[in-house]
């Protein structure tokens, strides 16, 4: 069993009220640079949101890259992986869902955030994929503003920005 399988399996054990009451959820659908998902790992410890994997993963769980990014927080944050998407979603059930998309027109900054909250990130190469935007469980496309002519943000630092925007508007809650 890979380091982060056990971590999962420690979840499991887990009430439900753990899992839904993170401040927020963190998705990465498809991720393929493992420092990228390391990177997520550890700021998802340091704040106590949850970060769910959804298949296919581009890289193995025992990736040392993926390791060494996350430093020591490896135990000390809540990870989900999914097959998918769909079930990723699924396992959401009542959770409203934000798409971080170049082609949302709303500031993450503009969203009233509110606790349980998902933030959706794509794939390193390419983003989420057009059917994803369009998909019915998608609340909104919201956007982290950048200057003209720059294609994107590095994920695991999107995630950051975004996490700690919410974190901010719910009062940095649990936090030191």
């Amino acid at each position: 069993m890979h380091f982060l399988e056990r971590i999962v399996d420690s979840f499991q054990n887990r009430s439900k009220i753990t899992f839904m009451s993170a401040f927020a959820h963190i998705i990465f659908d498809q991720p393929v640079i493992p420092p990228n998902t390391g990177n997520a790992i550890r700021m998802c410890a340091g704040t106590g949101a949850h970060l769910h994997l959804a298949g296919p993963l581009g890289f193995n769980l025992e990736e040392k890259n993926l390791r060494r990014a996350g430093l020591d927080y490896h135990d000390l944050a809540e990870v989900s992986i999914h097959e998918n998407l769909e079930r990723c979603f699924d396992s959401l059930p009542h959770t409203r869902i934000f798409a971080f998309t170049t082609h949302g027109k709303t500031h993450h900054s503009d969203i009233r955030w509110e606790s349980g909250d998902a933030l959706l990130f794509g794939t390193e190469p390419t983003g989420l994929a057009e059917e994803t935007l369009v998909h019915p469980r998608i609340t909104q496309l919201v956007r982290i503003p950048m200057l003209p002519g720059r294609r994107s943000m590095n994920l695991s630092n999107a995630a950051a920005v975004a996490a700690y925007e919410v974190w901010r508007q719910l009062g940095y809650q649990g936090g030191v």
